[in-house]
């Protein structure tokens, strides 16, 4: 008989029952569990379903509560993937109690992010989709496999005199460039910390990347590695430098080296469709994959995560865009965290 409880074990048993999953992803990994509370400040609740002692199904969750934005239950929050794993008794087994934590709990909205259909009872938002390319086996067919114009764009940077860095030395580096980036997007972004962390849990499979012109990190990137994928989870550039195409240079030193380690697949992280990100990660030849982010509510209603496209929130990027740096850096950490 299966039976679901807060995970007790290791995080050696965790990962591996992870690993052998099909659709397993990087942030169902147990370290994700420490990040989040560590760096963010979260409560994380980690079920398992286990029959006869066996593990048969796992969800990490993580609760993000504020009296601005509500109160949401979350698998995982800030990133693409999440969702239960198991076999089809384990998944619907923690499913069914994350529900009822959720009504329990108050929580306005329960969402559990699958790069997967799942064989649950909930409905599933579509409003998100990925795009991924399948990498060649060498650079040189890469670079063949790019059409004329993308070629050119990408080996411009040469040209500019960029060059590319990579290792947790680049953290810093990179979030000078994202912070600039995101302030001049009018989104408020996340503390330095959180990467810092992430670098800290993750020394192998967490890629952070520059691209550097004149001694000045000029577009910077981080991703996760799992199994044969890649994901580029964040990317960003400096627009006063935009000549220089050093973002997609960028792309292409990732892709390099993802290909460099034997990964088969590029994930170019989650968009809204038809978007301007959408086109622009359409471009390198990847195909739309479609995300199941299954849902539930009290009442049934639909609902989703707070996001400047929605009314009440669409005065905050035009705010956010006059700050001055130092100040939008220093409250942004405050806000998003809160923003699942």
């Amino acid at each position: 008989m299966t039976s679901v409880a807060l995970f007790d074990g290791t995080s050696a048993e965790w990962d591996g029952f992870v690993r052998r999953q099909p659709g397993w992803t990087h942030f169902h990994l147990h370290g994700w569990q420490d990040v989040m509370r560590g760096a963010l400040g979260h409560e994380t609740t980690y079920l398992a379903a286990r029959d006869a002692d066996a593990l048969v199904g796992v969800l990490p969750l993580v609760r993000v509560r504020s009296a601005l934005f509500g109160h949401y239950l979350v698998s995982m929050p800030f990133v693409n993937y999440g969702g239960p794993l198991g076999t089809v008794e384990g998944v619907r087994a923690v499913t069914s109690e994350a529900t009822r934590l959720a009504d329990a709990g108050g929580v306005k909205l329960l969402e559990l992010r699958s790069a997967r259909a799942l064989p649950v009872d909930l409905p599933a938002s579509h409003r998100k989709v990925t795009v991924v390319l399948d990498l060649p086996r060498d650079t040189d067919a890469l670079m063949k496999a790019f059409p004329a114009k993308l070629r050119s764009q990408v080996r411009r940077p040469e040209k500019e005199g960029v060059t590319y860095a990579f290792g947790p030395e680049q953290v810093g580096p990179f979030f000078s460039v994202f912070a600039r980036h995101m302030r001049e997007l009018g989104t408020p972004t996340q503390g330095r910390r959180l990467f810092t962390e992430i670098a800290r849990a993750f020394p192998e499979d967490a890629w952070f990347g520059c691209a550097w012109l004149g001694g000045q990190p000029v577009a910077a990137g981080a991703g996760f590695r799992w199994g044969p994928e890649f994901e580029m989870t964040w990317a960003s550039a400096l627009s006063e430098f935009n000549r220089t195409s050093a973002n997609m240079g960028l792309y292409r030193a990732f892709m390099e080296r993802a290909i460099s380690e034997g990964c088969t697949r590029f994930n170019f992280g989650r968009c809204t469709p038809g978007s301007g990100t959408h086109r622009y990660k359409l471009q390198w030849g990847g195909s739309d994959e479609q995300l199941w982010w299954y849902q539930h509510t009290p009442n049934g209603a639909p609902a989703k995560t707070p996001s400047p496209d929605q009314g009440a929130y669409r005065w905050g990027p035009r705010l956010w865009k006059r700050l001055p740096l130092a100040v939008a850096t220093a409250l942004g950490p405050r806000i998003v965290r809160l923003i699942p």
